[in-house]
């Protein structure tokens, strides 16, 4: 079952050091964002395999916009 991974709040996508069929383990970084003049890091709600990375280095993005699914 493919699970959503979505932005926390509104920023910039800053790096993404993971890349489509990488494996993740569970709270492992997957996007880090700029937001408030600080990097967040967006990790993995649970253990699998990035399917899709929806947004590249540099976009803006919303509160709540999927940024990649996992699997």
């Amino acid at each position: 079952m493919a699970t959503e991974i979505k932005a926390p709040m509104p920023g910039k996508i800053a790096e993404i050091p993971v890349s489509v069929g990488s494996s993740v383990q569970e709270d492992e970084e997957v996007i880090i964002m700029d937001a408030m003049k600080m990097e967040i890091p967006v990790c993995a709600p649970a253990a699998g395999t990035i399917k899709e990375i929806k947004v590249k280095v540099g976009d803006s993005v919303n509160e709540g916009q999927v940024l990649a699914v996992l699997e």
